[in-house]
């Protein structure tokens, strides 16, 4: 199971996460901050209020919307099919 130890916010919308294998990735949202759940995250306030959900394990925001920590670990895989899903 891929497990999120640690991460710092690098302004505007990127994430640098750290796993508890040792990997660290630099995660972009911005491409994927649309839609209903994940749009508001591109007010800064709000996206600066990310946190790791202690039970769930994943980067979650006030709003509800959450990053599974797998989607974040394979991230340069992923982006891009996730940026097209949301944009419709």
């Amino acid at each position: 199971m891929t497990r999120i130890i640690r991460f710092e916010l690098e302004p505007p919308y990127r994430l640098a996460v750290v796993f508890a294998d040792g990997k660290e990735q630099a995660v972009d949202l911005e491409p994927v901050l649309k839609g209903e759940l994940y749009g508001p995250l591109k007010d800064p306030v709000l996206f600066r209020q990310v946190y790791l959900d202690p039970v769930a394990g994943t980067l979650a925001w006030p709003n509800g919307a959450d990053f599974d920590p797998d989607t974040l670990y394979h991230w340069d895989e992923v982006a891009k099919s996730f940026a097209r899903q949301l944009a419709g």
